[in-house]
């Protein structure tokens, strides 16, 4: 199977990193010191009424997990701090910094009013979505229709996953499209995802992968003007 979409089909990635600043104290006298896994657990949550009562849903999907959650080390010591680590994904530029400052804004008001203080770091090293140029994929998928055959090319939805090839389709018109790499006899919904160790290639899939590249290539430069 080969997949394809245009315009927007993969989403932008940003990585947060949380830091709740609380006051030690013993599990017994949670009063005499500042609960930061309470406060961080606050955080969590309310960072999800960002996505469900603060982001226009019929404009653009919009993703934020909060992947790791770590803090103390004994069962009656409360710690001095929470940390937390998650992924924002978006398709839309003007979405991604408004939540992204939402997430900010939440953090650190959550936790002074709980008398602790929320230190929100953004990585700078985050992807812009993959946004495919429309005409020249309209162009190329004849092209895909022929290698894939019957049956076998599917207009693909929007994924939440993230690529680096955004950074090339921003500077030239770009095309992105997916190869099917799970075997036959497994059910789609039933394959481990990429990042499972039970994840596994049907190599057979790679020969379609490079046909499609080569067709592509030959077919794109043997239109005139495309050169260009």
């Amino acid at each position: 199977m080969i997949s394809y979409r245009a315009g927007s089909v993969m989403a932008g990635s940003n990585t947060f990193r949380i830091i709740v600043k609380g006051r030690q104290t013993h599990g017994a006298m949670p009063w005499r010191g500042v609960d930061p896994i309470v406060i961080g657990a606050q955080i969590v949550l309310a960072l999800q009424t960002i996505e469900s009562r603060q982001v226009d849903v019929t404009k653009d999907p919009s993703v934020l997990t909060v992947g790791t959650f770590n803090s103390g080390n004994r069962s009656n010591i409360i710690p001095d701090s929470a940390e937390m680590q998650g992924t924002l994904r978006t398709f839309d530029e003007g979405m991604r910094d408004f939540i992204m400052r939402r997430v900010t804004e939440t953090a650190e008001a959550i936790a002074k009013s709980g008398g602790a203080e929320a230190e929100v770091n953004w990585r700078s090293d985050g992807y812009i979505p993959v946004v495919n140029n429309v005409a020249l994929t309209r162009r190329m998928v004849p092209t895909l229709e022929r290698v894939a055959g019957t049956g076998k090319l599917v207009e693909a939805p929007r994924v939440t996953a993230a690529e680096d090839f955004s950074f090339f389709a921003r500077q030239v018109p770009g095309f992105f499209f997916f190869v099917g790499v799970t075997a036959p006899d497994t059910p789609l919904l039933k394959a481990a995802p990429n990042h499972s160790p039970r994840f596994r290639v049907d190599e057979a899939g790679l020969l379609v992968g490079l046909r499609s590249m080569l067709h592509l290539a030959a077919d794109f430069l043997g239109t005139p003007g495309a050169a260009h």
